[in-house]
């Protein structure tokens, strides 16, 4: 095979095309990695409408990473403190067929869990929910969007009647005012930054970008206006600009009364957001203040971008919910250039929302709480009536809080790695390990979450199997598998599509291929906001990645609506969006005396969240080979801190430790450290460790983004070879969770 393969790199949701040749080629000598071993060769697609051929060094290396400690067999174990032992995949499928029945019929089906992951494929989460969901009858599928965009989720049906953003990235080349709040988008979503950059470039002077962000990172310095408020103060800053808008009269009254419903009640709430007290409440200045109202209210076509800093909070909803109210009193939505636009972390995050893949959601954006939708996908998969939950399922929380209530009796984990993601880590692994059979379903080995399993299951990866996922913008592109999976590993779908045929749904579970899966999945878009019915595989592979809604009475791209409620009609039983008044609550764990630092944790540009397949490319290693706090020189200072100094970082859940990165990039006050680094990539340097579950009441989503700690310097010294690890340990595997 010497042909070139398009599909779409699997890290974070920008979404970027990219072209996969094999690695050898007709008079050209073989493409090998560091070690010498062959490997494909990848480039951006020119061809692909989101990224234009642009890719960043996460999708340039990725192929580096396919051969890599993979999970090439399953393997079980009687106990977790037992070794593992290799088994068929029919010895396998017998153990979780007749653990799933056990726990059903004695427990219930609501003792039955699974989490699952924005690295899924459309086709993966439709069959999971298919599973759990219908043949199950359990709700309890969630998955880790719960921890990066349920918030974005519950903001936009909150606001508009449905989730999707409405805009689309050709909104970067039209904007003349961005505004970029809790977001690091020049490392976090770089192919995005890139195009925005680009076009403030050349528009030098004339396109406004204002970044809010408490640290001065890489976006922060290309702003015109950074904005570095306090944690927690986002609300404030939100309705201290809309106070000052409706004060200057930048404010689009016909939109509003012909539009909107609600204004009244958030007129009232703004009027006491003056901006005297909102510059002192976020630790800015009143002209900084004045200057972002100005901006937004002077600007034809405001974009506003978001990620983790807003909706990972206790109030991330009612963030989303306040950045949206300002497009609504301006008319700054549904036109070129303008809208709120929440950029997606996972790869298909966004797909996982339309195939229901959160445990209050159905398949084409339904609700499990409205009848009508339970009945609607009920018919459609041939299940009786009322086999569908009227109940939302657990939360991934409240899933770790069933295992030690004892609730839980079947855990089902696939694509994630809890063990290093999840909040309060040490409680969270606590209940991990007091879980009677977890199945964990993953790519590689070891992994963090391995420690905590009876099952392993070898799933085949991006590059090993087809299906679609879908990006920020809402569009599909197929992920055409080139090369074979290792071992025996399969793709997630037909693992879960064995275990339903297993348990006796034979007639629910009759797919081929992954294009049978897909085309039964967009039938139940049909009519909904989410309408994919025109897409199928065939034509993703003839004619390039789709943006839905694409009906399938759509006969060309160029009948498809680039960006949502173009009419000002939005999906709310009166037509109307909705205002949401809110005012701001803060921090669920503020700073104190006791504990008077705030950390916040976040993502650098190499790296990809637990490092599963970052940690084993040595480029990336070598680009950050270390964890680091990041501390201002005042505080640093007053505690005696220099650079390098180890620092052990305390909260009331944990502690971990940190070698110092002094710098005034961060406030005062605040401490940043990244997220990357687990028990196998390095010794007490867990961030979540230190974070609380703490969540918003809307979406669930905990605040991973801030909590209270104190800093303690370390004297004695301690090398940074035994601490950091080149490459991971296995040692870790197997040993009991401190209690």
């Amino acid at each position: 095979m010497t042909d070139s393969t398009k599909t779409l790199c699997p890290y974070c949701g920008v979404g970027c095309g990219l072209e996969v040749s094999p690695p050898a080629q007709p008079g050209k000598p073989v493409n090998r990695d560091s070690q010498g071993y062959p490997t494909w060769k990848v480039q951006g697609d020119r061809a692909h409408p989101s990224s234009q051929g642009m890719v960043c060094v996460k999708g340039a290396t990725i192929a580096e990473s396919l051969n890599k400690d993979r999970l090439l067999y399953p393997m079980m174990r009687e106990s977790l403190d037992r070794p593992f032992q290799r088994v068929t995949w029919e010895e396998a499928l017998n153990a979780i067929v007749n653990r799933i029945q056990t726990v059903r019929f004695t427990q219930g089906p609501e003792a039955i869990c699974m989490y699952g992951s924005g690295q899924f494929q459309t086709e993966d989460y439709y069959i999971a929910q298919k599973l759990l969901k219908g043949c199950l009858g359990t709700n309890n599928f969630d998955a880790n969007s719960r921890l990066c965009m349920s918030s974005a989720v519950a903001g936009y049906i909150q606001s508009f009647g449905a989730d999707g953003p409405p805009c689309c990235y050709d909104d970067l080349d039209l904007t003349d005012c961005a505004f970029l709040i809790g977001t690091n988008t020049a490392e976090c979503h770089p192919i995005i930054f890139n195009r925005l950059r680009k076009h403030h470039k050349k528009n030098n002077g004339k396109v406004k970008m204002i970044v809010v962000d408490p640290r001065r990172t890489t976006t922060a310095e290309a702003a015109d206006l950074h904005l570095a408020i306090k944690p927690g103060t986002d609300i404030d800053l939100l309705n201290g600009i809309a106070h000052l808008l409706l004060r200057w009269g930048y404010i689009n009254s016909e939109f509003i009364d012909e539009c909107t419903s609600g204004f009244p009640a958030y007129a009232d709430v703004i009027r006491q957001y003056p901006p005297e007290f909102v510059a002192r409440k976020c630790g800015i200045k009143v002209n900084e203040l004045e200057m972002a109202a100005r901006y937004w209210g002077e600007s034809k076509r405001v974009l506003s971008m978001w990620s983790m800093g807003v909706n990972q909070s206790s109030e991330g909803t009612a963030k989303v919910r306040t950045i949206i109210n300002l497009h609504l009193m301006t008319g700054q939505i549904g036109n070129p250039g303008a809208g709120p636009f929440s950029l997606t972390g996972q790869p298909n995050a966004m797909g996982g929302r339309e195939a229901g893949g959160l445990a209050h959601l159905l398949p084409g954006y339904r609700v499990v709480k409205n009848a009508q939708h339970r009945i609607e996908v009920e018919q459609f998969w041939g299940l009786p009536t009322g086999r569908i939950s009227a109940a939302p399922g657990l939360s991934v929380w409240e899933m770790i809080t069933g295992l030690e209530a004892g609730q839980v009796g079947f855990l089902w984990v696939a694509a994630t790695n809890p063990a290093v993601s999840m909040p309060d880590l040490e409680r969270t692994k606590k209940a991990l390990w007091r879980s009677p059979f977890t199945v964990y379903q993953d790519a590689y080995y070891p992994t963090e979450t391995a420690n905590y399993a009876h099952v392993l299951l070898p799933a085949a990866q991006w590059s090993e199997k087809t299906g679609v996922m879908t990006n920020s913008e809402r569009r599909i592109t197929l992920c055409s598998a080139f090369r074979e999976a290792p071992g025996e590993a399969r793709a997630d779908w037909e693992i879960f599509a064995e275990v339903g045929r297993r348990l006796g749904f034979a007639e629910q579970f009759k797919f081929a291929n992954s294009a049978e899966v897909y085309a039964e999945f967009v039938q139940l878009t049909r009519r909904r906001p989410c309408d994919m019915t025109g897409v199928s595989h065939e034509r993703l592979a003839t004619e390039g990645p789709q943006q839905w809604p694409c009906p399938d009475r759509s006969s060309s791209a160029e009948s498809q609506s680039k960006r949502l409620y173009t009419d000002f009609r939005f999906h709310t039983p009166d037509g109307r969006a909705r205002f949401g008044a809110y005012h701001s609550r803060g921090l669920a764990e503020p700073p104190d005396p006791d504990y008077p630092f705030v950390l916040t944790i976040g993502r650098l540009y190499g790296h990809w969240h637990t490092q599963t397949r970052t940690g084993r490319i040595e480029k990336i290693r070598q680009m950050h080979p270390n964890p680091f706090i990041e501390i201002h020189p005042r505080d640093a200072g007053k505690l005696g801190i220099q650079e390098d100094t180890w620092v052990e970082v305390r909260s009331r859940r944990g502690m971990a430790r940190f070698p110092a990165k002094v710098t005034e990039a961060i406030a005062p006050g605040t401490v940043f450290v990244p997220m990357h680094w687990g028990a196998l990539w390095a010794e007490n340097a867990e961030a979540n460790v230190l974070t609380h579950p703490e969540a918003c009441p809307d979406s669930l989503e905990p605040e991973l983004k801030a909590c209270a700690v104190k800093l303690v310097p370390i004297t004695a010294d301690i090398k940074t070879a035994d601490t950091f690890l080149q490459y991971p340990k296995s040692s870790m595997l197997s040993a009991s969770p401190s209690v």
